[in-house]
């Protein structure tokens, strides 16, 4: 995992400013795998530190307990007006071991713009060696204001074949790796479920295409679904019906009985429609939009477009 998250640009960034003595007083990185976004963090502490690996601050930044790198909030928690307020009274204090000391603040994403306002004036101007290193998975819930005073690094999602790689050292010899790498999007917590799922999303999503009851299939999907996956494996599954119909076969990800009825089902340009309506579904839920709801309004404009290209040809 490591050598996946050490490619990132924001880590080979803060490597070389460390070296160079450059470092920017404040940094974002906006990344999209939120539960790898912590451990990149983390990543880049240790590069900011210039912490060789098996050393004592290599380890301490790894367990949270550097005295002069504080992680916030603990995992899975809030960044609170309270947190932020210590972290205002903290930035005056100077560091413990070095000339640095950095403020690692994870998720800020989710921090309300009350707490965002509350630590902007530290953050543009904090004191004299004093760092922050702000993580997020989406830039648009960063407020302007602090993006204006911040390095920004925005991480693309990685290549399939980097996936693919990282797979192969966490998870040696299991079957689906390659299907897991293209149906991820880039994002490697999403592989890593799809593959601990056996496959059980991509049949899922067969059948989400071939089901001749979509309303009750639809409904069935509930809330304990988890939503990413579910669409990563239908755009996956989409993608190669559409070159199975097309006869590029030398191009599917993965093969299977399934996926070859749904290329019997739909003509290759209701196939490409679909695809876009899938990315356009993803970004649906990304707003919160209810899944079941969501899922049956994307069945009815797929049947729509199915409909309609049968018609054309």
């Amino acid at each position: 995992m490591k050598t996946l998250l050490k490619q990132t640009t924001a880590y080979r960034r803060i490597r070389a400013e460390a070296e160079n003595n450059s470092l920017s007083h404040a940094t974002l990185v906006v990344f999209p795998d939120e539960k790898l976004l912590r451990p990149l963090l983390k990543e880049c502490a240790k590069a900011f530190f210039l912490a060789e690996e098996g050393s004592r601050t290599e380890r301490l930044v790894e367990e949270e307990q550097f005295s002069d790198c504080l992680v916030l909030p603990e995992a899975g928690g809030k960044l609170t007006a309270e947190l932020g307020g210590r972290i205002v009274d903290e930035s005056a204090m100077r560091p413990v071991e070095g000339d640095r000391k950095l403020f690692v603040l994870d998720a800020f994403h989710t921090v309300t713009p009350l707490v965002q306002n509350k630590l902007l004036k530290v953050i543009e101007e904090p004191p004299e060696g004093v760092y922050f290193l702000l993580g997020a998975t989406a830039e648009y819930a960063v407020l302007p204001t602090v993006l204006s005073r911040v390095t920004k690094f925005a991480e693309p999602p990685f290549a399939e074949e980097l996936i693919r790689q990282a797979l192969g050292r966490t998870h040696p010899g299991e079957a689906g790796a390659a299907e897991a790498a293209a149906a991820c999007g880039g994002v490697y917590s999403v592989a890593e479920n799809l593959l601990a799922g056996g496959g059980e999303e991509f049949r899922l999503a067969e059948e989400f295409l071939l089901t001749a009851e979509p309303e009750k299939f639809c409904r069935g999907l509930g809330e304990k679904q988890d939503k990413r996956l579910f669409f990563a494996a239908l755009g996956q599954v989409v993608r190669d019906a559409a070159f199975e119909r097309c006869g590029k076969h030398e191009f599917t990800a993965r093969r299977s009985q399934g996926t070859a009825r749904v290329a019997e089902k739909y003509p290759a340009g209701a196939l490409l429609r679909a695809a876009e309506l899938i990315r356009s579904a993803e970004r649906d839920i990304g707003f919160n939009a209810n899944l079941s709801q969501c899922a049956l309004a994307l069945a009815v404009a797929i049947a729509g477009e199915r409909e309609k290209w049968n018609k054309l040809s």
